[in-house]
């Protein structure tokens, strides 16, 4: 019997260059895809999927994220005060009811796998999920939660995957796949793992995307590990000694993703969450005025 995935890694320590200089004083990960930030919808993600812990790994000048999900009393006696009770409802929904939220600093930008070997102490011998923000799911049951249902039977390491186009498998860990169910919700068979590789030399175009549900044991293969590409600590490097000691496989999820690390990906990510929202009324409208100035009324003589 499989054990449930009650903890989530998230590391949450990267300097978020790609949106200087928005990201100089704000934390990537706070960056908001409508009116929430990126680590909200993390959060929620990892919580639908039963988690009860979150580890925050961070860096320095990333106290935003912990003030985040702080009650800020003042805030919230002012909304008191003038009778908002909607807004007071969604800052209540920021830190999940009966949710541990622990964080740990990750001392220097040495790797994704080295970000979450800083994790060691407060996950302990049990298996965990990590979520990187950055990859946002779009999907009717949330990827994780989707993963876990899958995890219950299959146990072992579990990867979210998608295709991508082979110009970009430079930029993702590709998998080496053997067997694959080749369907929403189906799995793929792991024989190896390669992080970044060129183009022409990529065994395949699946792509690892930031969600996986990890086995223990890849504490002490990220203890023991060199430097991969890019001179950092790889987890993919680590999930690939894990091949052949333990079940690795891949995960087709169902959803879209957004890269959200990405100017263009989370500008996407911005206008499919607001077309999403039935509370924003309107939206594919003004879109249509954008893309379209000819149809805008103050061009045909419609009325405003």
């Amino acid at each position: 019997m499989t054990r449930p995935i009650r903890k989530a890694v998230f590391p949450v320590a990267g300097l978020g260059t790609r949106f200087l200089p928005a990201t100089k004083a704000v934390p990537k990960e706070m960056l908001p895809v409508v009116d929430r930030p990126l680590i909200d919808y993390a959060v929620a993600e990892a919580e639908a999927a039963g988690v009860a812990h979150m580890i925050f790994v961070t860096a320095r000048d990333k106290t935003a994220l912990e003030d985040h999900f702080d009650r800020n009393v003042g805030l919230e006696e002012a909304l008191e005060a003038k009778g908002k009770s909607a807004e007071l409802e969604r800052l209540a929904a920021i830190a999940p009811e009966g949710v541990r939220l622990s964080t740990v600093r990750q001392p220097a930008p040495l790797g994704l796998g080295h970000a979450v070997r800083c994790a060691r102490h407060l996950v302990g011998d049990e298996p965990f999920a990590v979520i990187l923000p950055d990859d946002l799911v779009m999907a009717q049951t949330p990827c994780l939660a989707q993963m876990a249902v899958r995890y219950a039977g299959t146990g072992g390491n579990l990867l979210a995957v998608q295709d991508v186009p082979r110009a970009h498998t430079g930029r993702y860990g590709i998998l080496d796949a053997g067997a694959d169910e080749a369907r929403p919700g189906g799995l793929v068979e792991v024989r190896g793992l390669v992080e970044k590789p060129a183009p022409e030399a990529a065994p395949s175009t699946l792509s690892i995307i930031g969600r996986y549900i990890l086995q223990p044991e890849i504490f002490q293969v990220l203890e023991s590990g060199e430097p991969g590409a890019g001179g950092e600590i790889q987890l993919t490097d680590a999930i690939a000694a894990l091949i052949g000691r333990q079940p690795v496989n891949g995960f087709r999820f169902e959803g879209r993703r957004f890269d959200c690390g990405d100017r263009r990906g989370w500008l996407t990510a911005n206008v499919a969450f607001a077309l999403d929202r039935p509370d924003l009324p309107g939206v594919r409208e003004s879109l249509r005025d954008l893309l379209d100035p000819a149809a805008r009324p103050e061009n045909t003589g419609g009325a405003e």
